[in-house]
């Protein structure tokens, strides 16, 4: 068998962690103009995007994109007790966002109100390590897993990953939630894992 979970994860951290800044900024911006090219995703009315932190896919540029769009834009907050996200909508990420859980940059409910996640359209989902399968495994609070099981089960999940972070397979879980697309800098896989839905 494969390595497990942790170590998977570890190695996979540490390529992205390596990425050069330029290159990450390169990979970011070719994955956004994919983006742009899914369906699922452009014709979005009401979407989740994360912010992105330390080495993950870069998100700024699409969520300033989405919202020039036109798009209603929704950012996670973490709650630690009980552990849950709440997408809180944004409208400028220069003032509604501040400095939250680890660190992440988060909305700030003192100026913005949360958004019933059942209205949500898209997903950003992001990730440790992905595979052409639609698993994935993120950085072990299973957050975005209790977030899409229970609270946004129709909303379109796009996980959005540099290529370096693919695998053949992830080692997945029961819970572990799959995932609709995939978006690299090199493709879009469209993973279906879920049925009839």
């Amino acid at each position: 068998m494969g390595m497990g979970r942790p170590e998977l994860r570890k190695r996979v951290l540490t390529i992205r962690d390596r990425l050069p800044v330029t290159e990450r900024a390169t990979k970011s911006g070719q994955i956004h103009n994919r983006l742009w090219q899914l369906p699922a995703f452009a014709n979005a009315e009401l979407l989740c995007i994360y912010v992105s932190f330390r080495s993950e896919v870069e998100t700024m540029g699409l969520i300033r994109q989405s919202l020039a769009f036109g798009k209603t834009v929704t950012v996670p907050l973490t709650v630690i007790d009980p552990p849950q996200l709440i997408p809180y909508k944004i409208d400028d990420p220069d003032q509604d966002l501040v400095c939250g859980y680890c660190g992440i940059p988060e909305p700030d409910p003192g100026r913005t109100g949360p958004v019933d996640p059942g209205g949500i359209e898209a997903v950003l989902v992001p990730g440790a390590v992905f595979d052409p399968l639609g698993g994935r495994l993120g950085y072990g609070g299973g957050y975005y897993d209790r977030f899409l099981a229970l609270k946004a089960p129709q909303a379109v999940r796009i996980g959005i990953a540099f290529a370096a972070q693919l695998v053949d397979r992830v080692p997945v879980l029961a819970h572990d939630q799959p995932l609709d697309y995939l978006v690299t800098e090199e493709r879009v896989l469209s993973t279906r894992a879920r049925q009839g839905g």
